[in-house]
């Protein structure tokens, strides 16, 4: 009697997912982040005497254009908070911290940012705490480095609609910051799951292979485990390809971040032969301008590649429109 094989090991990867962007500021803006960097916290005033902290440049009941700049203290109160005992990479502090809801004394709203405490019995409602500074500033939130406890007490307002610490500022400052780079990231563990293992496997083989469905017999590539028309799980492997046709294309004019590939390029879906599902790649081999609906193509692999570097043309006539129109 022979044991059952076990079956392959599901894939697991950590995977970076980031988009930085570079985003131009407005006149409120760019007051704001350039005066985080001369120490000066500014809000803005809106249409029914509220200061708000950090500012915006329209008012959220009237959506009216406010310019209204005004200048508040380092100092506030907790509005509300939650301990945060493990802290991620690229958090304000390495060590444990209070996340903060702060009203700055002047505005009429809360700021978030990270309060220095040592432990979460230190921290609690309506304490008083003040900016620290970041050693070096250059015009962003980050300048404020956290807020640490304070016991200078708060200053009485006379009404809700009163704010004797706020003071009116112009805003002007020289050399204003009038743009930042968003970083947008997201750091997490990838698992493709039991169908796309074995297309990856097979891809390292330099084989493209998909799934069945058992109800209405498409072949998907890259495999998804069910049949997304049917409902059903897909386990029936099939080879396809390895050549293909182009089915719909675009030219590709802006260079990416970490990409080795000169612009244009053209980046196409490419419908295998025998897959139902068409899948994406480069085509190379052939001027940009020159690729188009119907190009008959093949992968095209690198030494040690774990997938098709692009595909290029096989030389065979174009594919009638008729054999792919339903793959577009």
């Amino acid at each position: 009697m022979t044991a059952a094989a076990s079956p392959p090991e599901v894939l697991r990867a950590p995977l970076v997912v980031e988009f930085p962007f570079t985003r131009s500021l407005g006149p409120v803006q760019s007051a704001f982040l350039t005066g985080l960097r001369e120490r000066v916290v500014l809000g803005v005033t809106t249409s029914d005497g509220r200061v708000m902290v950090p500012p915006v440049e329209y008012d959220p009941v009237t959506a009216d254009e406010i310019r209204d700049l005004v200048e508040v203290s380092a100092t506030g109160t907790v509005t509300t908070w939650a301990w945060n005992g493990d802290p991620r990479p690229q958090q304000p502090l390495a060590t444990p911290f209070a996340w903060v809801l702060v009203r700055l004394d002047g505005a009429d709203t809360a700021i978030l940012h990270a309060l220095d405490a040592p432990d979460p019995e230190s921290v609690s409602t309506g304490m008083r705490v003040r900016i620290r500074w970041a050693a070096d500033r250059v015009g962003a939130i980050t300048d404020i480095a956290c807020f640490e406890p304070d016991d200078t007490p708060a200053a009485p307002q006379a009404s809700p609609r009163v704010s004797p610490q706020a003071v009116p500022h112009d805003g002007v400052f020289a050399d204003a910051v009038t743009g930042i780079v968003a970083e947008a990231r997201l750091d997490y563990t990838y698992s493709p799951g039991r169908a796309q293992t074995a297309y990856l496997n097979a891809l390292s083989e330099r084989r493209t292979v998909g799934e069945r469905c058992p109800s209405c017999h498409k072949v998907y590539v890259p495999p998804r485990g069910a049949c997304p028309t049917c409902g059903v799980a897909t386990t029936d492997r099939v080879e396809v390809g390895p050549a293909g046709t182009v089915t719909t294309y675009c030219i590709v004019n802006i260079k990416a971040r970490n990409l080795d590939i000169e612009v244009p390029y053209v980046y196409a879906h490419i419908a295998l032969d025998g897959a139902d599902l068409a899948l994406h790649g480069r085509i190379g081999g052939i001027p940009y301008d020159q690729v188009r609906m119907g190009l008959r193509v093949e992968p095209v692999w690198t030494e040690g590649g774990r997938h098709p570097d692009h595909y290029r043309p096989t030389g065979e006539p174009d594919a009638d429109y008729d054999v792919y129109k339903e793959l577009i």
